[in-house]
């Protein structure tokens, strides 16, 4: 997929882009050790292929260059790409916005474009993309309004892989909504308003990682849990190892598990308190639409035995938390 789009830069209204109904509140969970075979197990559980015929663009977790869970593991990104390739995808582009480093040297770094080569996937480098490359969206807690990548926008599928981590900066946490970040410009060339100082600096952060989450509307998510940052974060914490991999495309409720499973592992005093569904970006996600309304609604779906009682330990803390 090309950098470079012919058409002049767009605005938008943001509304809240939905859930496949089939899908709301549904999330596959497997327990393992080995990302590869789980992230499969896991995509293959949902028994669809939303992504056959379709240009795919997948996003992953390239914050830094950190080892996982800093970054999305080259396991996960090489299990993901062909996991898709198998299920009928008609391109495959990867793309990232470092929020901690230089994206290109982040991605050299991982090894995202000697798999690119190996496998056949396209890349882009979203700080690299020209005025052109963007496209902007109201929303009510962003001053201007934001700007997403434009690869993202077109694109006819958007996959997520996600890490399960706390966040230091303000976000408390970064899984599949706040993920979506990474789409979105910190500086449009020739513009100097800085998008990302407005978000660090305000005190409606969480709430506009939720809103940035309605410019688009996801296929697939997966979030690689094997190993998890319980505490500081993004790319560096305490890690423990969560053995776990989560996939769906309710992304409300894969963040309402995953703060789930933080609170089991220990965390940060902000992750802990409250109920789930009251964390900032889980609220504001659930009033603008994006997915499950209550912890009641998620749909485990899961394949042994090991598996089964891992959500059985979850379960408790997601009603009662």
């Amino acid at each position: 997929m090309p950098t470079n789009s012919p058409y002049p830069p767009t605005t938008t209204q943001s509304a809240a882009t939905e859930t496949a109904h089939s899908m709301i509140g549904k999330v596959a969970l497997v327990r393992t050790d080995d990302r590869a075979t789980g992230v499969r197990r896991a995509l293959d559980l949902l028994g669809t292929r939303p992504t056959q015929g379709k240009h795919v663009f997948l996003k992953p977790n390239y914050n830094s260059a950190d080892p996982a869970p800093g970054s999305t593991h080259p396991d996960v990104l090489r299990a993901m790409t062909e996991w898709l390739w198998d299920s009928g995808a008609e391109t495959i582009t990867v793309g990232d916005r470092a929020g901690m480093g230089n994206t290109r040297q982040v991605m050299q770094s991982v090894g995202t474009f000697e798999m690119a080569d190996e496998l056949g996937f396209d890349t882009v480098v979203f700080d690299e993309l020209g005025p052109e490359g963007w496209v902007t969206h109201e929303a009510d807690h962003w001053g201007r309004g934001f700007a997403i990548a434009r690869p993202v926008a077109r694109a006819e599928s958007v996959v997520q892989a996600c890490c399960l981590k706390t966040h230091r900066f303000g976000g408390h946490f970064t899984l599949s909504l706040k993920n979506s970040v990474g789409m979105v410009a910190k500086q449009i060339p020739g513009d100097g308003y800085n998008y990302m100082t407005e978000l660090h600096r305000s005190g409606h952060q969480r709430r506009m990682i939720a809103e940035v989450n309605a410019a688009y509307s996801p296929d697939l998510v997966v979030i690689d849990g094997v190993e998890a940052f319980t505490t500081g974060g993004p790319d560096r914490g305490t890690t423990v190892n969560a053995q776990v991999v989560l996939a769906g495309s309710d992304r409300v409720a894969l963040d309402a598990v995953g703060v789930a499973l933080l609170r089991y592992y220990g965390t940060t005093r902000e992750v802990r308190s409250g109920p789930i569904f009251e964390q900032e970006q889980i609220a504001r996600a659930v009033e603008i639409g994006l997915g499950v309304s209550g912890p009641e609604n998620i749909e485990f779906i899961t394949d042994d035995p090991e598996s089964s009682a891992y959500v059985e330990l979850l379960q408790p803390i997601l009603l009662d938390g």
